[in-house]
This record gives C-alpha cells, structure tokens and sequence, in this order.
C-alpha cells in the first residue's frame, strides 16, 4: 500500500526549515507534506510541481485554496471528472472521478521554487505512488518540472521527450500515456501563456485519448 511522506518528513533541509518557520507564522496551516488526493484506483494521474504556502500548505490537500487550483479544479468538474462544489477546503465534499492529484515535491518551497535534490528525494513518493495505482492510463502533467519528475522516476531520457503544451508523449515501456500542459498557475494565466481555453482543450484530450486506451 503507498503511503504519503510522514508529516515529519526530513529529506530536505531547505525545506524542514522552512516548514518549521511556516509553523510559527502560521500555527493553524497543515504544515506538512501535503498527501495526494484521489483514488488510488483511478486511471489519471494529475502531477503539479508543490504546494503553494497558502493553498494546499494551508488547507492540506493538493492545489485547494491556491489560484492553480481555482483553474484545475471547476475544468475538472465541467469535464465529468469531478463532482460537487469545489469550495477552497479539504472537507468541502468535492470528489474526484476517475483522477487523482499529487505534486513532484510534497512540502511548500520557499518563493514557490524547488530545487533539485528536493525533486529526487520526493520522486521515491511519486515513483511509489505510480506503482500504487493499478488502472493508471495517463498522466497530465502541469508544467517542466512535473513532467521531467515523471521521466526521471519511470527512467526515461528527458531528452527524448521535450516538454511543450498539449503535447503527447508515449511511454511504451509502462504503457502509459503522458500529456503536457503549462501550470494552472497565476502567473501563467495573468500573462496569458495560459487560458482556461487552452487547459480546457488539454483536459478534453485527456479525455480523448483515455476513451481511445
């Protein structure tokens, strides 16, 4: 059975000691290694890069109460791969359907920026979890560094698979299917590198190609 870091996870010293800052200046934030939130039976994996400090750091679930949330969350709803309200907290009663959620690296990073032996360390969690997930079809993955996270735990080249939006990236040797997209972040909806168009047309052909597997 996969199990999410231990909330007292110290593999990263960056990390812990920014962990235990946030522990003081915010008493009442989850403050931890954020879980992943979803059935481990479902056949989607959804990877973003970190918990943002006052999203899923704040309310413990994966891109809750984070602006890349607000764009994830209500496309998955509109898609049928959701239902509920998605209401910015972990016990608004929003469930996923057929789709799970994690992130590279399980802590908050300082200025929103993970380092790379942060990303090594938390790919035994994702590497894991990939092992965990029997149905597993397709990953959509948000931004560079999930998708070179994906590569490097299934022991792909990067090289051998250039990041870029929309596109689609075969994993013969697990039979799975990888689909890039640029983060649902603020900053990428703000200067337009992405829209809710565009992430709406990326999970459409999630949808697409799962029907077609």
């Amino acid at each position: 059975m996969f199990e999410c870091p231990d909330k007292r996870c110290k593999m990263c010293s960056r990390l812990l000691k920014f962990r235990a800052n946030n522990e003081v200046k915010f008493p009442s934030y989850y403050n931890a290694p954020v879980p992943s939130f979803g059935d481990l039976n479902a056949e989607i994996l959804v990877v973003g890069m970190a918990p943002g400090l006052n999203g899923a750091n704040q309310t413990g679930r994966p891109f809750t109460n984070d602006y890349a949330g607000d764009v994830l969350y209500p496309t998955l709803l509109k898609a049928g791969l959701a239902k509920g309200t998605y209401l910015k907290k972990k016990n608004d009663g929003f469930e996923l359907i057929n789709v799970r959620v994690t992130n590279a690296v399980r802590c908050v990073p300082p200025q929103n920026k993970v380092e790379g032996v942060e990303i090594k360390n938390c790919g035994t969690y994702l590497q894991k979890e990939l092992v965990a997930m029997p149905n597993l079809r397709l990953l959509l993955v948000l931004g560079g560094v999930a998708h070179g996270a994906v590569l490097s735990v299934l022991g792909y080249k990067k090289a051998d698979f250039k990041f870029a939006h929309e596109a689609v990236h075969h994993l013969r040797n697990h039979n799975l299917i990888m689909v890039d997209s640029y983060h649902t972040s603020r900053y990428n909806v703000n200067t337009g590198r992405l829209t809710f168009e565009m992430f709406e047309s990326v999970v459409a052909k999630v949808k697409e190609l799962l029907a077609r597997v």
